[in-house]
Order: C-alpha cells, then sequence, then structure tokens
C-alpha cells in the first residue's frame, strides 16, 4: 500500500514539473498538440503555449490555449468578434473573417480565420502596439463541459498557412476527458 501511494506521488510531481506533460487539458476536454509545435513552460491564464517554427522569414508564431473558469472568458460571439477586430484590413477597418462551426466528438467548436495586419491582444490589459502586416490568426473555440478553452493561432501569414493542417489536426484531436 505504501509503495502504491509513494508511486502514486512521483507520478503526479512528475507530470506536475514536466512542461506540456498535464497541459493538453482542460476544462473537461483534452487536445494533441502537433508533431513538431513546441510546448512552452506555464504561463498565467493559459493552459497551453506553444511555439511553431516560421517559414521563410521573421516574425512569432504561437499557439495558445487560454481556460479561465466556468462561465468565464466571454461568450463565443464576444470573443469571435474581439478576435476579428484584431486583424485588420488594408482599410484600417477588422479585416473580412471566416467563421465557421462544427462538432468534434460532441464538443461544439467554432472557428476564426482572418488575415491582415494583428494588432495583438485586446482589451484592457493590452498594449497599444503597432499592427503587424502579413499576418494571419486561426481561431477556435471549444465548449468544454466545464468552460470554453480558447486556441488561438498567429504569426505570419505564410507560416500559418504552412501550419494550417496540423492546427486541424489539433481541432480534430478534441475529446472528452
Amino acid at each position: 500500500m505504501r509503495i502504491h501511494i509513494a508511486t502514486s506521488l512521483l507520478l503526479l510531481l512528475f507530470v506536475v514539473a514536466v512542461p506540456g506533460l498535464g497541459a493538453e487539458s482542460a476544462a473537461g476536454i483534452r487536445w494533441t498538440a502537433p508533431a513538431g509545435w513546441k510546448a512552452e513552460a506555464a504561463r498565467p491564464m493559459r493552459a497551453a503555449t506553444y511555439t511553431i517554427p516560421v517559414t521563410g522569414g521573421a516574425g512569432l508564431a504561437e499557439c495558445v490555449v487560454n481556460y479561465f473558469g466556468p462561465g468565464q472568458g466571454g461568450s463565443v460571439p464576444a470573443n469571435v468578434e474581439r478576435w476579428t477586430s484584431q486583424v485588420l484590413g488594408a482599410d484600417g477597418k477588422a479585416a473580412a473573417a471566416k467563421v465557421t462551426k462544427r462538432t468534434v466528438r460532441g464538443i461544439t467548436v467554432t472557428v476564426v480565420d482572418a488575415s491582415g495586419a494583428y494588432t495583438g491582444m485586446g482589451g484592457p490589459m493590452a498594449g497599444t502596439g503597432k499592427p503587424v502586416a502579413g499576418y494571419r490568426l486561426l481561431g477556435a473555440i471549444a465548449e468544454g463541459p466545464q468552460g470554453n478553452v480558447f486556441f488561438k493561432l498567429t504569426g505570419p501569414a505564410k507560416t500559418i498557412a504552412a501550419q494550417e493542417a496540423a492546427f486541424e489536426r489539433l481541432l480534430a484531436s478534441i475529446q472528452r476527458e
């Protein structure tokens, strides 16, 4: 019995201490990060952060996964609106975005795809950085049993195009825990 308890405690410590090992679940759902995406160390308000190699050029590409708790983080429509307003068209207004809805293993997932000048985070906690042209945002909101989980892949448009199939595999891997 003592050996079983000690083994369980060691396993728990290992899962907590190793970045990324226990980070692929939140709100009662689980997902699998694509090969080639590097899991980063834990950060506040993030269930996971993955960095993605940039294809042909400079810039930063990452997929941030947020879970704020049951009933937190805003509604699906409010987040779709916020994300689409973070990408500007040539006229300086929100770029046209493709918004679709699907069901993955019984979980509703809303997907946002927008390209243009990326302004970054919106809202009161955001900085006032200059928009970066030639970026793309692929976002998804999975309506988990314990709340919404937000997946947001951003980076240079060429990189995101090269990673689109990987992002789709991540979304296809979503399942209940």
